[in-house]
Parts: structure tokens; sequence; C-alpha cells
């Protein structure tokens, strides 16, 4: 697979690009196992975000009823097109999938498909967070699980708990939104061109419900990232830093007090109830 992608590239003169963060993933057993983790039927729908040579395309292909892949450069259309070939159930939207509605997306599947909703992606680091961000606020269009290289540094800070380094606004954002799970680390021999850092697959299982109630999500969030601000303030002041403009730091420090919470704590030790805790505390003060 690795000779014949790179005669493929080379024939067609195409080089990966450091401007759309290419790295084209190649070993076998890698793509099997990324495949395999999307837990994958017959029935099911898969979006792969960013196909690339088409070498995941066709494990995906091989065990979904559908794949749906966006890919942005069209130099690759003839790579593509060689390798999918002998498949039926693949249809390659052309774009930038942060461009794209996710609906429209999911309506290109096949009537009579009955299974879930799923993403599998081998993600360029640079729009790691929004597609992330995108796919976890798609309200009703959001995919039932994913599966997302990342890089790894990213991938522990998904998964991270509070009070850790990795811990931060877009953990909290992730796991409000679904549960997620690192399934697999890859090393950047398993690329080519290799990057200089390692990868890991997270795998996303969407809640039903999210992981706690709040009134205002807009203002939940909006807490969250004023929370992680300023890491070396303490709470109560990276809040008012922040929220000074709407909420005074005397009712800051009494929704703190209010939600249990010591206003000499730091942003990254507040677990998610806590933030909802916390969130509700402000958002009665601002009544």
């Amino acid at each position: 697979m690795v000779a014949r992608t790179r005669k493929q590239l080379r024939r067609h003169n195409i080089r990966a690009k450091k401007r759309l963060g290419q790295n084209f993933l190649l070993d076998k057993g890698i793509l099997a196992q990324l495949a395999a983790a999307a837990e994958l039927s017959l029935t099911d729908t898969v979006l792969e975000i960013g196909p690339g040579s088409g070498n995941l395309t066709v494990e995906l292909a091989r065990r979904a009823g559908a794949v749906i892949a966006v890919e942005t450069d069209r130099d690759l259309e003839p790579v593509l097109a060689a390798n999918l070939s002998e498949f039926d159930n693949i249809q390659v939207i052309w774009g930038d999938f942060l461009e794209q509605s996710l609906e429209s997306l999911w309506q290109l599947a096949p009537t009579g498909l009955d299974g879930e909703r799923k993403v599998v992606a081998n993600l360029p680091y640079y729009i790691t967070s929004p597609v992330l961000i995108k796919l976890l606020t798609a309200a009703s269009h959001r995919p039932r699980l994913a599966v997302i290289l990342v890089q790894l540094e990213v991938a522990e800070r998904l998964v991270a708990e509070p009070g850790t380094k990795a811990y931060g606004s877009l953990s909290v954002l992730t796991q409000y939104f679904t549960c997620p799970e690192l399934v697999l680390k890859v090393p950047p021999t398993a690329f080519f061109p290799r990057p200089k850092v390692w990868s890991a697959a997270i795998r996303l299982r969407f809640r039903d419900q999210p992981a706690v109630k709040v009134q205002d999500e807009e203002f939940f969030f909006k807490v969250v990232r004023a929370a992680f601000g300023h890491r070396r303030k303490t709470l109560l002041n990276s809040l008012h830093y922040d929220l000074g403009e709407r909420i005074a730091k005397e009712d800051i420090a009494t929704a703190l007090s209010r939600a249990s919470i010591d206003d000499k704590r730091r942003g990254e030790t507040l677990n998610i109830e806590e933030f909802a805790l916390l969130t509700t505390a402000l958002t009665e003060l601002l009544r």
C-alpha cells in the first residue's frame, strides 16, 4: 500500500501540501483498526472528512452501507478515482468540510439505510478544533459516533480529567456532548510524509442528553471559557476578568459561595458538574 500510494502521487505529480496539513496515512494495520473502531454495520452511513488518497475510505466502504467523503484538494481526484473505482457506495464531495452543511451531507445517503450516522476522519492538525466544535454543536445533525485521528496532545486534552495540565475548555465541551475515549496511538512512521509528533484516535460516543443540565448553554460555555482563560489567576479573578462588564465581582463571589466552590480555586480544578452549578448560580443573580 505504501509503495502503491507513493507511486500514484508521483505519477500525478502530487506532493503533500503543508498549507493543508496533509499527511497520508498508509499503515494497513492502523487503517483497519481505525475502521474497526467505528463499529460499522452495512446499514450505517459514514461521513469521512479528508479522504486524502482514499486508503481509509476503502476500509470504511467495505464495512458500511454508504461513505460520504469530503475532500478539499482537487489535485487528489485521479488518485481517489483509481483507488475507489471498485466501490459503488462512496460519494466524494469536493469542498471544505467547514463550509458544508451537515444536514445536506447526511441527506446524500441512499434511501433505505436505517443504521447510524458516524464520522471518521484523519484530520489535519490545524483544523482539529473547528471540526470538533462543528460536530459537537450540530444539534439534531450530530453523528451517533465519531472516530477522529488527531495530534496525541489534542487527544489527551479531550479525555483529560479536572486538575490535570491537559484539562481545558475543549475537554469540557467534548465531555458535555460525548463520552470520549482514546482508542489508538499512532506513530509518525504510519504517515507519508512523516509528521514530527505522534497522533491518536479518539472515539466519541455522542450522548442522548448532555452530561449536565443547564438553562443557558451559550452562557455555560462562556463561563467555562472564562474560567480557563487565565490559568494563573484564582477562579474569582479569572471570572471577573472576562465577565466583569456583566457581573460585579461581589456577585461572582456570591455565586461561587452558593455553588459551594472556593473562590480561591482555579478553573482547571472544576469538574463539569461544578461548572453547571456555578452557571446556574450566576444565572439566578442576573435575573
